[in-house]
């Protein structure tokens, strides 16, 4: 709970979450995007999503972005772009996602997280909205991405 007083409204308390920033990345090669099949033991749920993680203090967003990739999933990208940022419950969290864009990567080695795919494949970049409107794609840092790829084709 914190104390809110906005400026010339009366104070009331509200429930605050805090997390570290978020860096994602949407990798593309050849018009198919990187994707990774995993569980996500809160919902108890499976679907695709782009590899992201929490940006470690003193990681510059890039730095973070481009290494999630790597040990996610064992693609090397050289360089990402700024692609879009949103604050996914801004009403009650200072919860940040940046999301990047590589358009190349080139796989080095097998993951590190070994924890975090099941799967890792490279889908068509015409097969995404179908997954979004079926639920196969649900993370809000992933929908978020892929969907401005698609905006910006």
């Amino acid at each position: 709970m914190v104390d809110v007083e906005p400026r010339g409204r009366p104070r009331y308390e509200h429930h605050l979450v805090k997390f570290a920033p978020v860096a994602a990345t949407v990798v593309l090669n050849d018009r198919k995007v990187l994707m990774m099949w995993r569980h996500r033991f809160a919902t108890d749920t499976w679907s695709w999503e782009i590899p992201s993680g929490i940006v470690e203090d003193g990681e510059s967003l890039e730095a973070a972005a481009a290494r999630e990739v790597l040990e996610e999933t064992g693609w090397q990208v050289d360089a990402v772009e700024p692609l879009t940022y949103n604050q996914p419950i801004g009403g009650m969290s200072d919860a940040e996602h940046h999301v990047f864009l590589a358009r190349s990567a080139r796989y080095v080695a097998p993951p590190i997280d070994t924890h975090e795919a099941d799967r890792i494949e490279w889908i068509p970049l015409d097969r995404i909205q179908g997954m979004i409107d079926r639920r196969q794609i649900v993370a809000g840092v992933a929908v978020t991405g892929l969907l401005q790829v698609l905006a910006r084709r």
